[in-house]
């Protein structure tokens, strides 16, 4: 906490935002986009950014205990549960998410209770909303709280340059913004109700 002359400003801990990237199809455009929302969200102050990428999450299809799960969710499930918020990226297959993202997240329930959720998409004409749509009731049974802005590109290979940026960075700089902001403030709106009253008490 600061006090300047009879003014008080309050410092507040930085957001700790996981960017979860929900693609490991072989070849996948995810990277790139991955790589420039990265550098939105580390240009700020108020997040401090870790990167669960699925396709380095090796979990099993069959939800049960096994070496290979537990190997897995011990290098991945304490790394949601240190979030305060998170950011999924997804792309759209057959007019949703992909089953590897669905698979990281019906291995947990408590590690997205009560927290807020940005989602950013690609894909072709749709942009990848309609993943965001399904995304949007999915953690809603989970008790996560989806943020209104999202962050897509339609038609993602043509709207990047060779180097990894956008063409035209002005819209998508803008939405990322717009969303991290709504993110942080539902993050730290959360984490001050839950230190006064945990959820579900």
């Amino acid at each position: 906490m600061k006090t300047t002359g009879t003014s008080v400003t309050v410092t507040e801990a930085p957001v700790r935002v996981a960017l979860v990237v929900g693609s490991n199809r072989e070849g996948r455009f995810g990277s790139v986009v991955a790589d420039w929302l990265l550098e939105r969200i580390r240009s700020r102050d108020d997040i401090e950014a870790d990167v669960v990428d699925v396709a380095e999450v090796p979990l099993p299809t069959t939800l049960s205990p096994s070496p290979e799960a537990t190997g897995a969710l011990a290098r991945v499930t304490p790394r949601l549960a240190a979030a305060d918020a998170f950011v999924v990226l997804t792309p759209e297959y057959n007019h949703s998410y992909p089953a590897g993202l669905k698979n990281l997240i019906d291995w947990h329930y408590n590690e997205w209770r009560a927290k807020p959720v940005a989602l950013a998409s690609y894909g072709g004409l749709s942009g990848g909303l309609r993943a965001v749509e399904h995304l949007r009731q999915v953690f809603a049974e989970l008790h996560a709280v989806t943020v209104r802005d999202t962050v897509s590109f339609h038609n993602a290979h043509a709207a990047f340059d060779g180097t990894g940026r956008p063409k035209d960075p002005s819209g998508p700089d803008a939405a990322a913004k717009v969303m991290l902001d709504q993110l942080v403030w539902w993050a730290r709106a959360l984490r001050e109700a839950k230190e006064r009253r945990p959820y579900g008490a």
